[in-house]
């Protein structure tokens, strides 16, 4: 009978040539990110830019936009002194301070997990969303006085403050692991709600500024994603994801059941559909801030699924 020595189980393997594993943690050397999944963030990008034109189209060249958003600045005066009272100190996080910490964790989170590129992507969305709003808003476009109000042609479309919070919450999206990522769309989701709804209560801005802004950093947010590198790439896993299949089932949700309230206020303040019981002020603004959170909730989902999606290998 023959004696055979069985190699011992408990020395390491060598690795080998092509394999997906790495020395450095957090690092997926030999992988490359997929096509598909980049192009559909591509697709994603054009169309949140395509729907910042187009708010600005119907809410600011047409009459009847300008009329409807005027209508919901107006209303928002209504039980102004008791809700200003929480939405002042949510506008008041948003500072140059607010974006350059907010920043500063997302990068060091992505370059702690040995990420370069993703934390330049991080970079680039925070600072690319936030010129583009200022650009869009001082250079590119314009309102045309349409209205018989004061100051009628000065344009505030899109909102500065929405772009800060929706970017620094976008940017600390991309920038988190995996697991983690589901949480911080929701929460995200969350803060940058308030922060438009905030805008509207202090008669900053009107539903058109805010839904153009959190559009603007739509398209950053997809657009750094389809620019993915095998630094943005997650480790390898299988098995079902239950907790970006949840938490983006209940943002597109909640971005459904506001967005047919608002469209219906909306409806009533332009004379057809079903209306409201109370003013046309109160009406506009009920369905502007219930447009906000539906383009707030419905946006974070995309860049939610797009993230995921783009950093599998």
């Amino acid at each position: 009978m023959t004696d055979r020595t069985l190699p011992p189980r408990d020395l390491p393997r060598p690795l080998q040539v092509g394999s997906v594993a790495s020395p450095m943690p957090g690092r997926t050397a030999g992988l490359r990110p997929r096509v598909g999944p980049r192009v559909v963030a591509a697709v994603v990008a054009a169309l949140a830019l395509w729907g910042v034109w187009a708010t600005w189209d119907v809410f600011v060249r047409s009459g009847r936009g300008q009329h409807a958003d005027q209508l919901a600045l107006e209303g928002a005066a209504r039980g102004q002194g008791v809700l200003w009272e929480l939405a002042e100190p949510v506008l008041g996080v948003v500072s140059n301070s607010f974006v350059g910490l907010g920043l500063a964790v997302a990068v060091v989170l992505a370059l702690a997990r040995g990420r370069w590129w993703l934390a330049a992507q991080v970079v680039i969305l925070v600072a690319g969303a936030n010129l583009t709003t200022q650009v869009l808003k001082h250079v590119v476009l314009d309102r045309p006085a349409l209205l018989d109000i004061a100051r009628a042609d000065i344009n505030t479309l899109p909102s500065g403050h929405t772009t800060v919070a929706a970017s620094v919450a976008a940017g600390l999206l991309i920038a988190v692991p995996r697991r983690w990522r589901p949480l911080v769309a929701l929460a995200g989701a969350a803060y940058t709600a308030a922060t438009g709804v905030s805008t509207l209560i202090g008669q900053w801005h009107r539903p058109s500024d805010v839904v153009a802004a959190i559009l603007v950093v739509l398209a950053w947010s997809a657009g750094v994603c389809a620019l993915s590198s095998s630094s943005s790439l997650d480790q390898p896993r299988t098995g079902a994801e239950p907790g970006t299949s949840g938490a983006a089932g209940l943002l597109l949700l909640g971005a459904v059941v506001c967005g047919a309230l608002g469209l219906g206020a909306l409806g009533s303040v332009r004379g057809y559909g079903w209306a409201l019981p109370i003013g046309g002020d109160l009406t506009a603004y009920m369905g502007g801030a219930l447009g906000v959170v539906a383009v707030t909730l419905g946006s974070f989902a995309l860049m939610l699924l797009v993230r995921q999606s783009t950093a599998r290998p």
